[in-house]
This record gives C-alpha cells, sequence and structure tokens, in this order.
C-alpha cells in the first residue's frame, strides 16, 4: 500500500486484521460526523500502516492495493472521505 506523499509499504498479511480494525473506527466516527474523532482515527491508521509495514524504495515495482491519503489531509477533503468511508472503508476486506 501507499501513503501519498510518503510511498509505499508493504504490510504482512497478518496485520491487516489490525488495519481493518482501526478502518472500522474510522468508519464509525466518519457516520457520527466527529471530524476530530475522524482526523485522530485517520492518524492512527496511517501510524499502524507505518509502525506494522515495511518501507519499499519509491521506485518498488510491487503491486499497490490500497493509496491511502497523506496526513495533510485537510478537513474539506476529510468530509470527501468520510463519504467514501460510509460505504466500504478504505482498508477492503
Amino acid at each position: 500500500m501507499r501513503i501519498l506523499g510518503e510511498g509505499p509499504y508493504e504490510v504482512p498479511d497478518a496485520h491487516v486484521g489490525r488495519l481493518s480494525e482501526l478502518d472500522a473506527a474510522l468508519r464509525s466516527a466518519a457516520a457520527s460526523g466527529d471530524d476530530e474523532e475522524c482526523v485522530a482515527g485517520f492518524h492512527a491508521l496511517l501510524d499502524a500502516v507505518r509502525d506494522l509495514g515495511t518501507p519499499l524504495p519509491d521506485d518498488a515495482r510491487a503491486p499497490l492495493d490500497l493509496i491511502l491519503p497523506d496526513e495533510g489531509t485537510s478537513r474539506r477533503h476529510m468530509h470527501q472521505m468520510q463519504e467514501l468511508l460510509a460505504d466500504e472503508g478504505l482498508i477492503p476486506e
């Protein structure tokens, strides 16, 4: 997966469940309309990708299953992301 502005990360399958948990919490925060909780949940998801994943070189040819917005996502963009989260979330099941 890739975090925009940072580069790709390889996250072992063993950790996808944890990312899915964080994604579910993020979807819940988005559904509640609580901007601060949503931003905190989004940052927790990005932190988990960084902690559980291994950074890859920018030119790595590994397939990217997922692209996440960067940490600097504005509140306006967070509202757009909340609409996306209402359906499937950021981490596919």
